[in-house]
């Protein structure tokens, strides 16, 4: 017994010391089971926390901050912050806070251009376009118009430190960002031309990019043409030859001329021995020829500038500009390897590939050719190139789609390669360029051309890069060699300009742009046209084949107006200025402008160049007098004033009425016309063709012009024939009657001072007629005369008709002969020559009361009869006259 519980206890000791797998925790009942270990606690405590204000809110209050709460200052250290992700959020922020509060970015312009150039040389891409886009859309143009030397100063210099940068990436950005700040400061960039092109040139000689990243290389590219366009553009405009910034430019362009054609001979084994030439190894090529070509235009400027051509043939360029050695470089690595074909028969789009390449390098030669001395055999492959380029010869067939567009566009290069041929032409003459080959190829080559020029549509872009190429051969430059008639390109020169006229008809006015460029080659023709000229005969000719351009008449009279109506203003001016320069401006086309001016869609504006332009050539002796007082009578008496009613009743008649116009055409006519030189010659010239329009009894408003321009040539005493006064007497009697006919014309006694509008009117018409019996009284007597026999003739009209239609046509003569009376006794000078003719006067009064009596006895009232009371004091000197019409 002893042992066994000896034995158990030392069982649980061991057992003890092991650890129990399971104990089992003995609970007493009623009482709560304490909760698990892994329990999860759900009790919440709080307690509240009251701040009377925000410290940071309050700093911020009143000041300009951006949609995340963010002020200036603190966008402005973010910049520099050490993530990528933090800098371009800043400059997002900058961005919509200069959006929204454009005051902040011109109060701290400079402030800002300090802390963002730091962002130029940025190694994150992202970040550096983001930086670009901020400083495109809000930066400068925000800062435009402040003073940006300063400005350019701050930006510049980290630029420049960018375009050493280690990346290729960050260096070819660097461009971009001097880029932008040209456009808008572009002074700035011939002050830095010369960094910029040493920075160009040591990116383009780390040629280990070329066939790696392309696009890059062709980024660096794009950029430097971009760059040689400006430095063209800004030399051209702004600095001589002779100027230091000109030779330091010309040596850094030296320096780059090997490294462009060395990149372009990096790509020989590569095109030779790819399947195809790729779109960028294309691009790349392309544009390194267009940097080449605008480096050459570069020296041509400079060799040009100031030499006349002729003397540049004989004594060569200048050293300092053009040395032999790139002469040597490019007649060896560039036009040796001429022309550019493709090893394999590859596709069309690949063969047009190099006929474009093909192209630039002939530009290129012959841009340059005057300067190298090139040999006859390397001429003549040119010449038979561009031969075969025009004829199409070398060029694949396109028939459809795409390809068959880009055909089109190699024929614009064509073209664009014979304008620079042309200026080859221009430069030494035809003959005198293709005396150093072996072949004579110009017939050839102007034949293609034209049968380009000819063939193609009158719209098309091929068509304008023609006529571009066409203004080079017509048009001479400072020392032009004028062709002669054994010249073959003479012959085709003429037929060039025939054609002009009627292309210029084929594109009407559905075309602006296409017309507008006709009219200018028109007028720099006309301009060149003199005396001495060789076109000067077929520019004469010209005027018979433009006045379908202006109008033309059908067989039954009617007028067809052609496009220059509907033109646009500045192409109406050039049409209008090239009138000026036909040295005998015929009647032929003076009729087709004549009735073009006649037309209600020609504005005003025109109608009136188009007779100041006519009236210049006529004092420069371009139009004879017969032609030039046939063209102001065309106008006055055709023009059709509307409304045809002179007392406009409706209100929309009086806003169409083109009356004033008409009124301004005849001041205008009338001043030309008394400017031509001796007014009794003229006045002498116009009385018969006046008096022949009088007689086919035009218009009121037109026949008051007629008047107008003999009261304008005439004098007192009146220059006015015997003839004349019994002609015009007969006139003046109906017209006076027609003017003053309406009974509203008649002057109250209380309206002395204040004239109605229709009798303003009536004044306007009747005025010339006054002027008229002032010079001449006998006008006058011989008219009143007539006045009194047209009421008796009046009063005897045919028994057939019943007195009412009798007595109303009677009672209308009536009103009409006391209205003019009334009207001639208000003006003083006409009211002083009338009491010389009171027997006259009372003649026609007396005419009057018989009939008024007359009337009385038998007429109707009732019908509108007239009963007219009359006092005459036949001194003269005062009137009292009542006038009334019954019913």
């Amino acid at each position: 017994m002893a042992r066994s519980k000896a034995a158990s206890k030392k069982q649980q000791k061991q057992q003890q010391k092991r650890g129990v797998d399971f104990k089992k925790i003995k609970r007493k009942l009623g009482r709560k089971l304490p909760p698990p270990k892994n329990a999860t606690n759900t009790e919440v405590k709080s307690k509240a926390i009251v701040l009377p204000e925000q410290s940071v809110a309050s700093e911020k209050a009143g000041l300009a901050v951006s949609k995340k709460g963010l002020t200036l200052k603190e966008l402005l250290q973010q910049t520099s912050h050490h993530n990528s992700k933090v800098r371009r959020d800043a400059l997002m922020g900058l961005k919509d806070l200069f959006q929204k509060y454009p005051a902040e970015l011109r109060s701290h312009r400079y402030a800002v251009i300090e802390k963002l150039r730091e962002r130029i040389g940025d190694d994150d891409k992202v970040v550096r376009e983001t930086l670009y886009q901020l400083l495109k859309t809000v930066v400068f143009p925000g800062c435009k118009e402040d003073n940006q030397g300063p400005f350019v100063s701050l930006m510049v210099a980290y630029i420049f430190n960018a375009m050493t940068h280690l990346a290729v990436d960050v260096r070819l950005m660097a461009f971009k960002f001097f880029d932008l700040v040209v456009q808008y400061y572009p002074p700035s960039f011939s002050l830095y031309a010369d960094k910029v092109l040493q920075n160009y040139e040591d990116i383009l000689r780390k040629n280990q990019f070329y066939l790696e990243d392309k696009a890059k290389l062709r980024s660096a590219l794009a950029g430097l043409n971009m760059a040689g366009q400006k430095i063209l553009h800004a030399f051209e405009l702004d600095m001589p030859a002779e100027s230091s910034g000109f030779s330091s430019i010309t040596k850094k362009l030296k320096d780059l001329v090997p490294v462009l054609v060395n990149c372009f001979q990096d790509f020989f084994p590569s095109v030779h021995h790819m399947p195809l030439l790729d779109a960028q190894s294309f691009d790349c090529m392309h544009s390194i020829l267009q940097s080449i070509d605008l480096v050459v235009g570069f020296f041509g400027y400079g060799i040009h500038q100031g030499k006349p051509a002729s003397q540049l043939s004989y004594e060569g360029p200048d050293e300092a500009i053009w040395d032999h050695t790139i002469s040597s470089l490019l007649l060896k690595k560039l036009f040796g390897v001429f022309p550019l074909n493709p090893t394999n028969h590859l596709s069309e789009k690949v063969d047009d590939r190099f006929f474009i390449l093909n192209i630039v390098i002939t530009e290129i030669f012959l841009r340059c050719s005057e300067w190298i001395c090139p040999p006859g055999f390397l001429l003549e492959k040119f010449l038979q190139y561009i031969e075969n380029a025009l004829l199409g010869s070398v060029r694949p067939a396109v028939t459809h789609g795409p390809v068959k567009q880009f055909g089109r566009n190699i024929y614009f290069f064509c073209c664009l390669l014979f304008q620079s041929l042309c200026c080859k032409w221009q430069v030494i003459g035809s003959l005198v360029f293709f005396s150093n080959c072996g072949a004579n190829h110009n017939n050839g080559i102007l034949q293609a051309f034209t049968k380009i020029f000819e063939g193609c549509n009158p719209q098309s872009s091929l068509k304008l890069a023609c006529l571009s190429a066409i203004e080079e051969m017509l048009i001479p430059g400072d020392d032009m060699v004028y062709p002669d008639a054994s010249d073959p390109l003479f012959e085709y020169q003429i037929t060039w300009i025939r054609a002009l006229p009627q292309l210029l008809i084929l594109l009407g006015d559905k075309h602006p742009s296409s017309s507008q460029v006709v009219l200018h080659l028109l007028l720099r023709l006309g301009q060149c046209a003199n005396s001495s000229s060789p076109f000067s005969r077929e520019y004469e000719n010209m005027q018979y084949s433009l006045d379908k351009f202006y109008s033309s008449c059908v067989d039954r009279g009617d007028v067809y107006y052609g496009p220059f109506i509907r033109l646009s203003w500045d192409s109406q001016e050039l049409a209008i200025c090239g009138l000026y320069y036909f040295s005998n401006l015929g009647p032929f086309l003076l009729k087709s402008i004549a009735f073009c001016c006649l037309c209600s869609e020609l504005e005003h504006l025109v109608l009136f160049r188009i007779i100041e332009v006519l009236h210049s050539a006529f004092s420069a002796g371009h139009i004879q007098i017969a032609d030039y007082i046939s063209f102001f009578m065309t106008l006055l008496s055709r023009f059709k004033v509307l409304p045809e009613n002179i007392y406009p009743d409706v209100e929309s008649d009086a806003k169409i009425s083109n009356r004033g116009t008409f009124k301004l055409l005849t001041n205008t006519v009338c001043s030309c016309l008394s400017r031509i030189g001796d007014d009794s010659l003229v006045f002498q010239i116009l009385e018969q063709v006046i008096f022949d329009q009088l007689l086919l009894k035009p218009p009121l408003d037109n026949a008051c012009a007629l008047l107008r321009v003999l009261v304008v040539l005439d004098c007192k005493p009146t220059r006015l024939s015997e003839q004349g006064i019994i002609t015009l007497s007969k006139y003046l009697s109906g017209c006076l009657n027609v003017g003053s006919c309406e009974p509203s014309c008649i002057p109250e006694d209380d309206e002395e001072n204040s004239l109605p509008t229709h009798q303003q009117t009536c004044c306007y018409y009747m005025l010339p007629c006054f002027f008229l019996f002032d010079r001449s009284p006998k006008l006058l007597k011989l008219v009143l005369n007539l006045m009194g026999s047209l009421i008796t003739e009046s009063s005897s009209s045919p028994s057939s008709h019943s007195y009412t239609q009798y007595g109303n046509d009677n009672s209308n003569q009536i009103n009409a002969v006391v209205s003019a009376l009334l009207l001639m006794h208000k003006d003083t000078k006409v009211r002083k020559i009338i009491s010389s003719f009171k027997e006259e006067v009372v003649h026609i009064l007396q005419i009057i009361h018989s009939l008024q009596v007359k009337f009385l006895v038998t007429g109707n009232p009732e019908n509108g009869l007239a009963v007219i009371t009359y006092t005459y004091d036949l001194s003269g000197r005062s009137q009292v006259t009542s006038f009334s019409l019954s019913g």
